[in-house]
């Protein structure tokens, strides 16, 4: 069902036809760029669940949900690695998410949770990492997994907005980590204001770039009338091709 769904936007950003749906952009334009450099051409109508392809190349967007969906199984594997310096521990995840028919289900569809889980764990994984580096500050790995937290965060927050939990998490483990340091005598203030500065900028100022350039990005692909029109106001319909407002000389 929910593939007729997202498949359909996909579509839509091929097509570059204007719509409204109560998601965030990012999960159904990755799908329709999958689609696009997959070869597919955005015909298919999506009318109801369970329609036959046929000669519509639909796999490139079901296999980019595919290995985003299989990217899950190392992520696990890697995080649980890093908390418990146990092999078996990690290989038991590993095996449990591999067999696991829900996450297989989930995985093999045009859906948007295969997408959101993988900026999940990714944002689990380099918060972890980027604890496992706490003894060597600022250096070039630090930074790498900070800002790599923070990339994953806007990725989950722009799939879905339930991705605002994995953002809580980060940020009480941010909170936490910060008053460990302020609690540290042998550091100095200086220290801790660039510790607290690094943390703003990656794990606040970049996810909010990145997650307003979704938006710009969503805004100029989608230049063509649509179903999404009436949720916006006349003057933004003005600006969308093939609307009867567009380019019409109207009072402010």
């Amino acid at each position: 069902w929910d593939e007729t769904h997202f498949g359909k936007m996909g579509s839509y950003y091929i097509n570059r036809t204007f719509f409204f749906d109560v998601h965030p952009p990012l999960g159904k334009m990755l799908i329709g760029l999958a689609g696009y450099l997959s070869g597919y051409d955005g015909t298919f109508p999506f009318q109801k669940p369970g329609d036959r392809y046929e000669q519509h190349n639909y796999m490139g967007m079901r296999g980019f949900c595919a290995f985003l969906g299989s990217c899950l199984v190392p992520f696990a594997y890697l995080t649980v690695l890093e908390l418990s310096k146990s092999l078996p521990a990690a290989l038991l995840t590993a095996f449990i998410l591999i067999f696991d028919t829900g996450c297989i289900t989930l995985s093999q569809y045009i859906l948007l949770d295969p997408i959101l889980m993988f900026f999940l764990m990714g944002a689990v994984l380099s918060m972890v990492k980027c604890n496992a580096c706490a003894d060597r500050p600022f250096s070039a790995s630090w930074w790498f997994w900070l800002s790599l937290t923070g990339v994953n965060l806007a990725g989950a927050m722009g799939v879905k907005f339930v991705g605002l939990f994995v953002v809580l998490l980060v940020g009480l483990n941010t909170i936490y980590d910060l008053w460990d340091l302020l609690g540290n005598l042998s550091l100095s203030l200086v220290v801790f204001g660039k510790h607290l500065l690094a943390r703003v900028l990656c794990l606040i100022l970049l996810p909010l770039a990145l997650y307003t350039a979704m938006f710009a990005v969503h805004f100029t692909v989608l230049n063509k009338s649509g179903p999404g029109d009436g949720f916006f106001s006349s003057a933004f319909q003005s600006q969308l091709i093939g609307n009867n407002l567009h380019n019409v000389s109207i009072p402010e």
